[in-house]
């Protein structure tokens, strides 16, 4: 525990510069006195660390030293945060550079690490696709990967949901959804950032040009916001139903959001009254049809009515030649 605690401290320094006790403690959930012993510790092992006492203090390597991963790559160094996402390095053309990563940080751990790191590789594996999905590879992946690594404009036709369209971006990252890629980018020109689905470029060119990132500019946070705000606006409508003990599990298993109603009884023979957001009446109709007769839905009237319409119409496709007669 105290090399791996040691490592985290040298990392860290090398990360993010001048750091206090307090805040390594937290970050390590150690005592602060740990952290000072691991601090001797370092020094005495020849890192040069040192400290500085006072309200802006902290401890601190020495300008310009950092420890060195040698033999690693560009690409090497980029595939490493891919580790654990085989299926995206080999997609971005960082298969074999992510293989070889893996290989030399291996090989430069201890013994010890070197036997954890192999055993995490053989006992975890990640597979960002759901259930009875296809994962879709756009053909333009690995010129839009290039150009957001070279921080490079591109110009590139778009079929939206409205229209085909000319578009002129500075293209900020990459993320991979539910087996999806989708491009964060800017327009270029202005401080507008939206999200392209990469299936839907239809021509694409890498311009020489290059641009200056925006400050501040947090990828991560930016698609947990853009997720809550498409959701919130797709999701404004909530179907008041009878759910049935099946269709309760069904429905977890589905990931679907339910909320019981509050001013609904208690669960008679299994069933109870809750909430369900839906993204419109058609939507729902056909989303909520799935679970048959487990679910009655109660209100809006119009869906109520939508999941009636097609009920009939499914009896009327899947009946019995004799039904006729």
């Amino acid at each position: 525990m105290q090399a791996s605690r040691l490592l985290s401290i040298l990392m860290l320094l090398q990360a993010r510069g001048r750091m206090t006790t307090p805040v390594l403690a937290q970050l390590l959930e150690v005592s602060e006195r740990t952290v000072l012993r691991d601090i001797d510790q370092l020094s005495a092992a020849g890192v040069p660390v040192w400290g500085e006492r006072g309200r802006h203090g902290g401890f601190q390597l020495r300008a310009g030293w950092s420890t060195q991963l040698n033999g690693l790559t560009e690409a090497e160094v980029n595939a490493l945060f891919l580790a654990g996402l085989p299926d995206a390095a080999t997609e971005l053309g960082l298969g074999s550079a992510a293989a070889s990563a893996r290989l030399k940080v291996i090989a430069g751990l201890p013994a010890a690490w070197r036997e954890q790191a192999t055993r995490v590789g053989e006992r975890l594996h990640i597979d960002p696709v759901d259930w009875y999905r296809v994962a879709e590879t756009p053909e333009r992946l690995r010129e839009v990967a290039d150009a957001v690594w070279a921080t490079r404009r591109i110009h590139l036709r778009y079929q939206s949901w409205e229209q085909v369209s000319e578009r002129e971006l500075d293209p900020l990252g990459l993320v991979l959804k539910a087996g999806a890629w989708y491009l964060v980018a800017r327009s270029s020109g202005s401080a507008r950032i939206a999200t392209y689905r990469l299936a839907n470029v239809q021509q694409l060119a890498i311009r020489d040009q290059g641009f200056e990132r925006p400050a501040r500019f947090d990828l991560a946070r930016y698609w947990a916001d853009s997720i809550g705000r498409f959701e919130a606006e797709l999701q404004r409508i909530q179907a008041h139903a009878r759910i049935s003990a099946r269709a309760a599990a069904w429905l977890a298993n589905a990931r679907l959001k339910v909320v019981p109603c509050a001013s609904a009884e208690e669960a008679v023979d299994g069933w109870r009254e809750v909430l369900i957001a839906i993204e419109s009446i058609e939507h729902g109709a056909r989303q909520l049809l799935a679970f048959g007769s487990e679910i009655e839905v109660l209100a809006p009237p119009e869906l109520r009515q939508r999941i009636a319409t097609i009920a009939r119409a499914v009896a009327d496709a899947h009946a019995p030649a004799e039904w006729g007669k």
